[in-house]
This record gives C-alpha cells, structure tokens and sequence, in this order.
C-alpha cells in the first residue's frame, strides 16, 4: 500500500496500513467490545426496549468502546502514521452513533408538549370533588402525627435498642413507605448493610429485620424475620433487587422500587413498569408491576397488558382482592408530575405560555392522607401567575390513581407552616408539611410541631381558608380544643365531640431507655436561639457538652463551675452535644 502524507500538529507524517490482517483486528475488537458490553450491561441494567433513553445510552457506549478498542488493536494511539487507517475503519460505527442521536432527537420532538399538549393534558383524569363528601371527618385516633424525618429517627432508635442489629445494620432512610397495615397509618423502613464488610459477613443470612413506625402512636418496632431479606436495594450482585428484576424481565422500564409489607406482615418489593405513552420519551406513565418476595425473590408481574393493546393501568390493583394490600404503585413524583401536565395543557400548549387562562399547578410540596384502606398524595393547586395562595387542592390514590379535584381558595401549605410555627415561636419548633383534615366541614391542615432532634412536641391546626386561624396544644385534645375555640371567635361554629378523643400523653418524646450522667461541672456556655436560653455544659473527664433548654431546667442558671450535677439522657444519645432529658 503506497504511503499517504498526513499532517499531525504541523508534522507531517506518512499514513501506512498497519502488517497483518484487518479482518483479525476488527474481530479481536468485537470480541473486546462483547466483553466491555456484557460488563456494562450488568452494571446499567437498560431495559431492552427503544423507549428506553437509557438503551440508546447504552448502545452508544459499546460503540464508542469498540472505536476506542480498535484504535488500540491497530496500535494508531501508539503510531500516528496508523491514525488514518483506524479513522477509515470506524466510519460505520460513527455513523451509527450519529443515527442514534437523530433518533433520540426525533423521538423527543415526537413527544414534544408543544406538538402533544393535549395528549399530556389527557394522560391523568382528573374529576371535580367535594371535600365534605368525599373525606370524611377523621377520626383524631388515627391521624398520622410524624413525617418521614421523625420516623426515621424513631426507627433508629429502635434499631438500637437491638444490640445484635445495630452494630451490623443500619436503617435506611430512603426506602421509608407510608403505607395503611391493618387500617393503621404506618411507615414501613428496610434496612440497609453498615458497610460493605458487615455485607461481606451477613449477606447469606439477608437483613434480618424490618421497622414499622405507627404513625399515629409515635412507637417504633423491630419486627425480626424467621428468614433473612435476601433481594433488596442494599445487595450486590445477582441479589441487588433491580438485577435481579431486570434479568427476569429484560424488555421492561422499571421505576423507584417502594418496600410494602402484606397484611400477614410479609417484605415485599414494588417495583413499578413504566411506559411512555407520548411519542418516544414522553408521558410517563405506569402499567403495571413487579411484585417481589424479598425473602425468597419470587417475582410477580401485575400487568393486562404489555403491547399496549389494553388501555393501562391494570384493573386487577382495583378489582382483586389479592392486590388490595398494596398501596404505592403511583409515586408520588409520577402523579404529580402528571396532574402538572393537566394544569398546564389543559387548554392547549400556547396557553400555558400567552395568556395561561386557567393554568394551575402544584404547590411547593405533598403529603400522604389516609382514606379508605387507600394512601392518597395530597397537595395544594395554584394559579401559575400567583403563588400566594391555593386555588384547591388534589388527591390522587396511588393504587389506582384516582384523582379527584377540590376547589379551595385559602392559604399556601407554606403560610401555613409560618402561621403555626409563629404561635410556637419562643420555642423555635419546626412544622411538619400539613396533612389536609376535614374538621366539621372545614378543611383544615394539620401539622407536628417538632424540635431540632425531630421529636414531636405539639400540635398545629390552621384553617385553610383563613391562615390566621391557628389552634396549637400539646395534644390532639388541647390543639383541636384551641382550633375550635379560635374558629368561633371568627365567626364559624364546629361540633366536635372533644370528649370522644379520650385523655392523651403529652408527646414530648417516645418512651426510651434513659440512664444517669453524673459528673462536675467544668465548663458553662450559653446561647439564644428562637428567643430560647440553652446551656452547654461540660463535665470534668468528658468530652462531651450536655443541651439543657432553660424552659426545662429553670434552676440551671445559677449552676456554677465545681458544682455536682446529674443529667438524664437517652441511653443511646452519642456525639459532641446530646439535649438533656432532665436535671436531677
């Protein structure tokens, strides 16, 4: 082959074939390429489908691989003079990469909201409630009280009341699922490995355990399995939960896996199959899912249909009886997401854009309601030119993703946060994200006041039709004593049967194992926080400086350096700064 004069950096260099056979090379660097995508298949795990995004990805990595493997093979990184023939060799998967990228971009503009605005607009029914009717007034024993913050905190101290379980496992706050058990509102968390040598040591027993936080009693349980979770996000390898999905059912678009225990009390794994109904890559939607034990990882698939020649969701997470324990197969993100398309397309895409008559969306956040054995995602719906108020609310099963449409004007679930935590505010208390409550007819948001360690320590009602009306206690009885008494003195008159809700605890905290800290005082300081006093004081021989609020302990102010002192503690509080129980 005669030698052909290339310019490399104003050098010039003669192009030359490198000895030996092509056909040996481009076949070595199929065999490499089969390697490196095998490897990357088990670990991107991308659906065998085209409406995948992540296939496409896929595919253009194996290709770029087996550029970047030929050029090696053929020795041209090492050798200029061989550059040209390896760029002459690798034309076909270039073009194949650029193909690609024009059917990834085609497929976007075929599902364009600009071209398929009214088929977004469609991709959720949305009927028009009435909130009297359709919620019922609660029943105050069952109100959730926590949000997913102080579950997990109470988790984690249950876990560690288990000295077999803590020093190996770790609660895993991600995978934290309010769920209806036994006509309770509960969160139900998995576990997680603490590192990857305690996975090393227990992985073939699986995670023993799992915790279930009542809602509305504030107490945490360890429930110890008789054999070990074995399939789960925490896993590795063949037993990582969406591996293990993925290899049953390698054409299916899986979601966020969600943990759910059946009524018989039972680990199981949601995991959610996507389709995309809107051109390529547009209107996710759910179809079905994969119900997996998480003890043995048996697999059941819950789907009529998967050629899209049935009109999905399936009706069998309506209709049988064996599904009705489930109660996460719509997250949150998807049916907000889509109730955001209706809002918007509803009236066309430049609508949306040029005048935005009738454009609503979500507000800043949601929360999860009780209703009928179901959990439904609540949250406000606002007008796009004004964020200062709610125009109505929605609530949408997530079992079967009913959803239902309340008109509502009334405060922000933020103004309301801000009007409950004003009443409390010499204590610096945080609001928990409202849960929506029908109070005589009155629908009303309902908050945890909880303190920096995420303890819950009152009540919030604030009308959601006038935030400035707030009732707070330090329980149920008391709060919605003061709601009711506050609503009267602005004109609207309530019956509620106080007295049906019995005498509660206050909640200033679960019952915890507590024990003595006794020692001498070495050192003082203090802080304002929230118009609070706070000491911070440090025995003699511990490195640790104890939180007293003056509101507890008011004598703590003449408390002096040399002084003999005892705190109670929780027994598992570690760290620099521990908040003190009590002064004895």
């Amino acid at each position: 082959m005669d030698p052909i004069n290339v310019d490399f950096g104003g050098k010039n260099v003669k192009s030359v074939e490198p000895k030996g056979s092509t056909l040996k090379r481009v076949l070595i660097s199929l065999a490499l390429t089969l390697v490196v995508g095998a490897v990357a298949y088990y670990f991107m795990l991308p659906a065998l489908n085209f409406k995948a995004i992540e296939l496409y990805i896929y595919i253009a990595v194996i290709l770029v691989a087996y550029i970047g493997i030929f050029g090696i093979v053929s020795k041209a990184y090492f050798r200029p003079e061989y550059m040209e023939y390896a760029k002459n060799k690798v034309k076909i998967p270039i073009a194949l990469i650029l193909v690609l990228a024009l059917v990834v971009g085609v497929g976007y503009l075929t599902g364009a909201a600009i071209f398929r605005a009214k088929d977004y607009a469609e991709i959720i029914k949305v009927k028009e409630g009435d909130f009297t009717e359709d919620v019922a007034e609660i029943d105050f024993s069952s109100v959730p009280r926590l949000d997913k913050d102080s579950s997990n905190m109470l988790a984690t101290r249950a876990l560690g009341k288990l000295s077999d379980y803590v020093s190996q496992f770790t609660v895993n706050s991600y995978y934290s699922t309010q769920i209806n058990y036994k006509g309770t509102p509960v969160r139900v968390q998995s576990l997680d490995y603490g590192d990857v040598f305690k996975w090393l040591k227990n992985t073939k027993e699986g995670i023993p355990a799992y915790i279930i936080v009542d809602m509305t009693t504030e107490k945490a349980e360890t429930v110890r399995l008789d054999e070990g979770m074995k399939y789960s996000p925490a896993e590795h390898f063949n037993e990582y939960l969406i591996r293990h999905v993925r290899f049953k059912y390698p054409s299916l678009i899986l979601d966020e896996p969600s943990f759910e225990i059946d009524d018989n009390g039972s680990p199981y794994w949601i995991v959610p199959v996507l389709d995309k109904t809107i051109g390529l890559f547009g209107g996710t939607d759910v179809i079905g899912a994969v119900i997996v034990d998480s003890i043995t990882g048996d697999t059941t698939l819950v789907s009529t249909s998967l050629d899209g020649t049935t009109k999905l969701p399936t009706d069998k997470f309506v209709t049988d009886k064996e599904f009705q324990w489930l109660d996460q197969v719509y997250s949150a993100t998807i049916v907000n997401e889509q109730y955001n398309y209706y809002g918007k397309y509803n009236n066309g895409f430049w609508n949306s854009i040029i005048g935005q008559e009738n454009v609503r969306v979500t507000s800043s956040g949601y929360n999860y309601l009780a209703l009928n054995d179901d959990v439904y995602m609540y949250t406000g719906v606002t007008s796009v030119s004004s964020d200062q108020s709610i125009i109505g609310f929605v609530l949408i099963n997530q079992r079967t993703k009913e959803a239902s449409y309340y008109q509502q004007a009334g405060a922000l679930e933020e103004t309301a946060r801000t009007s409950a935590q004003g009443k409390v505010q010499q204590y610096g208390y945080r609001a928990t994200f409202p849960i929506l409550l029908n109070v005589s007819g009155e629908p009303t948001y309902f908050m945890a006041l909880k303190d920096s360690s995420e303890l819950v320590k009152m009540y919030a009602m604030v009308n959601v039709e006038q935030s400035t009306v707030v009732g707070v206690g330090s329980n149920l009885t008391e709060c919605i004593e003061n709601y009711a008494a506050e609503l009267e003195k602005n004109g609207v008159n309530v019956d509620v049967d106080v007295d049906s809700m019995g005498n509660e605890e206050t909640p200033d905290a679960p019952k915890v194992e507590t024990v003595d800290v006794k020692g001498t005082v070495e050192e003082i300081r203090s802080v304002i926080t929230g118009g609070e006093t706070y000491f911070y004081i440090k025995l003699v021989d511990n490195a640790t400086y104890y939180k007293v609020a003056v509101k507890d302990a008011e004598r703590i102010v003449i408390l002096n350096v040399g002084d003999e002192i005892t705190f109670v503690v929780d027994k598992d509080a570690t760290g620099e700064i521990v908040t003190v129980n009590s002064v004895k």
